[in-house]
């Protein structure tokens, strides 16, 4: 019987660094409410190690942990719009060239 494994493969350094930047953000944004490690892990359900990873920018930690932090500190609105149609315009070009020429209405049959 074979088994087959899946490779994962790294995490790219360009998003590596966004973790961290936003890990920090967090940080810098949790401080400025004076709110401890303590009560931010309490808050959401998770322990200290987990939330620390969360600062840290770890890619390991779940984006629903993320996206909790930021609900917590009131800053989760700006999650609605990261990958919007409005925000890509790689996207919307695509969908433009996948437009039709021409729009045929169909006969209605007799």
């Amino acid at each position: 019987m074979q088994i087959n494994f899946i490779k994962k493969l790294p995490i790219p350094i360009p998003v590596t660094s966004l973790l961290k930047v936003l890990g920090n953000d967090i940080k810098v944004a949790r401080i400025r409410r004076k709110i401890t490690i303590e009560i931010m892990a309490q808050r959401m359900g998770v322990s200290r190690y987990t939330y620390a990873a969360i600062e840290k920018g770890r890619p390991t930690v779940s984006f629903g942990y993320v996206a909790t932090a930021l609900w917590i500190l009131g800053l989760s609105e700006n999650l609605k719009t990261v990958a919007s149609i409005e925000n890509d315009p790689v996207g919307q070009a695509l969908s433009e060239q996948a437009l039709p020429q021409r729009v045929v209405r169909k006969r209605k049959e007799s």
